[in-house]
């Protein structure tokens, strides 16, 4: 099921800004090298993280499931002076692909990857977050969620990605593991009474969210 008919999700990435040369050539790496590919970020979705980035203003980003590096670098685009990102993955093999396009960007010095479990690696950064992207494994994200809401700024925020599934939160007859999980964090975070949010139809679904008291 298409969230976005193909058509106007082509449109769409047609009138959005297209990536810059080394972007591209990452998401062309990542299509042909390596395992599940419909989890690179793209060109629209890209573009609307760096754009969440740069009109908040964030200046630290942590961001949960770095795959090849594409939205990382995405965001970056987006910093303040003074900017950085860190971000969490799990597989060795992916945060090669994206160190290697984060050493070739102008960003290198602003996104640090975090090698290992994102929980561990959450308790282990200290501070606040002005923002974080959720999009690492389906299961932790309620527990991903719990773990950063406390973290947040005074006008901090949360993205978390693929909250629609490809359509496969309205099959009642779906139950594996990812959907599961999907569906739990949608009602957690629709009956959390401390946040605000809102779900988008942008690519397989984001789902803003902020703390009630960050007026």
């Amino acid at each position: 099921m298409d969230i976005v008919p193909e058509p106007i999700e082509r449109y769409a990435e047609e009138h959005t800004s297209r990536p810059e040369a080394l972007l591209a050539r990452l998401a062309k790496e990542t299509r042909e090298t390596l395992e599940s590919p419909q989890m690179l970020t793209g060109t629209v979705e890209g573009r609307f993280l760096e754009l969440l980035v740069y009109a908040s203003g964030a200046r630290r980003v942590l961001e949960l499931g770095t795959y090849s590096g594409y939205s990382s670098l995405s965001m970056a685009a987006g910093l303040p002076p003074g900017g950085r990102i860190d971000t969490c993955e799990l597989d060795e093999s992916r945060a090669a692909v994206a160190r290697r396009y984060i050493d070739q960007s102008p960003y290198a010095d602003r996104i640090e990857i975090h090698l290992g479990p994102a929980l561990e690696t959450i308790g282990r950064l200290g501070g606040e977050f002005d923002f974080v992207f959720i999009d690492a494994d389906k299961p932790n994200y309620v527990n991903y969620y719990e773990a950063v809401v406390p973290r947040l700024t005074e006008r901090g925020f949360i993205a978390a990605d693929n909250t629609l599934w490809s359509g496969r939160v309205l099959d009642e007859s779906e139950n594996d593991e990812g959907t599961r999980a999907i569906k739990e964090f949608n009602e957690h975070v629709k009956s959390d009474p401390r946040v605000t949010s809102v779900m988008l139809t942008v690519r397989d679904g984001v789902t803003l969210i902020r703390p009630k008291g960050g007026d």
